[in-house]
């Protein structure tokens, strides 16, 4: 009886010694997520001066900050005006546009916020398109889609093969001055159907956060937040929202529902896009709290940042 007691207490105590290895063992171990280590580090080497230049073709009809004057043109202003007052009340610099649903004007508003902030200053201006699953800013500027954002996320590209200028300092010709040799784009890429798992994957922050330091405006076109979840992930990278609805068209329950949507973000306001008849002596921008900024106002701020 003595020997079957003492046989079953050393397996116990085997059984034991075993436990407590597997457990040093899976201590020392660090947990890796599937696919984590395939996706190389982000390397931080930037340099303004070596981008790569393509020559874009910019569809005009879609930029109308590119011309010389006209009421467009003064809209964006205003609009870049007020962007400017915000970024003196708290810091500022990488700005996310979104809307509740397609086809509101957020793809235009980004083109032209990113041309008119490039047009007025020396500053480096870097536009990124990540709507992944409707790419189209490619198209306004007539510049290549590939290598782009998604490729970077998947990590099949480095930070330095996705960012791209423009090739020639004027883009509309002799009779057009308009420069923007400040301007650096990021395309989309081919997303896809994968967008949401690299938009997921928290590449994007890393992007902005290597990016930052070598650009005064950051400005990323999103997809709609009411129809896919990426716009909310990748509002982690913002410092703040800026939604866009469309007049006579928009709901206000789906521009309600697109401000709650980004609840846990910094939101600038709304610009109401494609209004008809608007008032000449107001600009189309509106804060959330009611205020409207009138063509006058926004005038004396512009002639303020002038004399500075």
């Amino acid at each position: 009886m003595s020997r079957i007691y003492d046989a079953l207490r050393r397996a116990s105590q085997e059984r034991k010694a075993g436990q407590q290895t597997d457990e040093t063992v899976m201590a020392e171990e660090p947990f890796v997520l599937a696919g984590d280590e395939d996706i190389p580090p982000v390397k931080a080497e930037v340099v303004i001066e070596e981008i790569a230049q393509q020559p874009w073709n910019p569809f005009m009809a879609f930029l109308p900050t590119l011309a010389e004057r006209g009421e467009s043109i003064e809209q964006f202003r205003s609009l870049r005006s007020q962007i400017y007052e915000f970024c003196d009340q708290a810091p500022l610099k990488t700005i996310l546009i979104s809307s509740g649903m397609p086809a509101e004007g957020k793809t235009f508003v980004a083109a032209n916020l990113a041309m008119s902030l490039a047009r007025n200053s020396d500053n480096n201006i870097l536009l990124i398109d990540a709507d992944l699953r409707g790419p189209s800013i490619h198209a306004i500027l007539g510049a290549p889609n590939t290598p782009g954002l998604a490729e970077y996320l998947a990590g099949e590209a480095e930070v330095a093969q996705i960012m791209q200028r423009n090739r020639t300092s004027s883009v509309g010709g002799a009779d057009l001055a308009s420069t923007i040799p400040n301007l650096t784009f990021i395309p989309a890429g081919e997303g896809g159907d994968n967008a949401s798992e690299l938009v997921a994957n928290h590449r994007i922050e890393e992007l902005i956060a290597t990016l930052s330091p070598h650009f005064d405006w950051i400005v990323i076109d999103s997809p709609p937040v009411l129809v896919f979840a990426d716009a909310v992930d990748l509002a982690r990278a913002a410092d703040a929202i800026l939604l866009v609805a469309r007049g006579a068209s928009t709901p206000f329950d789906v521009a309600q529902r697109a401000q709650a949507a980004f609840s846990n973000s910094r939101i600038l306001g709304f610009v109401l896009n494609a209004v008809k008849n608007a008032p000449r002596n107001r600009s189309y921008y509106y804060h959330y709290y009611g205020k409207q900024k009138t063509g006058s106002e926004a005038q004396e701020r512009r002639d303020n940042r002038r004399q500075e």
